[in-house]
């Protein structure tokens, strides 16, 4: 009836409300890890944005130097990522955009 109907639909709320919540965690957690190597692109010119954070997957965007360096690629896969993922090991991959 209608009690079920209720219930089912604030059950609905707060299980929204607890995955968002998680995920704006997660998003604070890859925040705070490129926060420790931004200094270090800093240095060299150039600089990451987080752009989006879903399903495992990290999505940034190489600004200045690092949006054209021919070593990039490199510097994402093997520096990014593999600090993203030791911090936060929810993460699978970590793409550019």
């Amino acid at each position: 009836g209608l009690t079920s109907l209720i219930y089912n639909y604030i059950s609905c709320l707060i299980l929204r409300k607890v995955v968002q919540i998680m995920s704006d965690d997660l998003k604070k957690r890859v925040e705070k890890s490129l926060d420790t190597i931004r200094p270090a692109l800093m240095a060299d010119g150039g600089n990451v944005e987080l752009v989006a954070v879903k399903d495992g997957i990290v999505k940034v965007r190489l600004q200045g130097a690092c949006g054209t360096c021919p070593s990039a690629l490199m510097t994402l896969k093997h520096g990014i990522e593999v600090r993203v993922k030791e911090d936060v090991p929810e993460i699978q991959e970590v793409e550019a955009v």
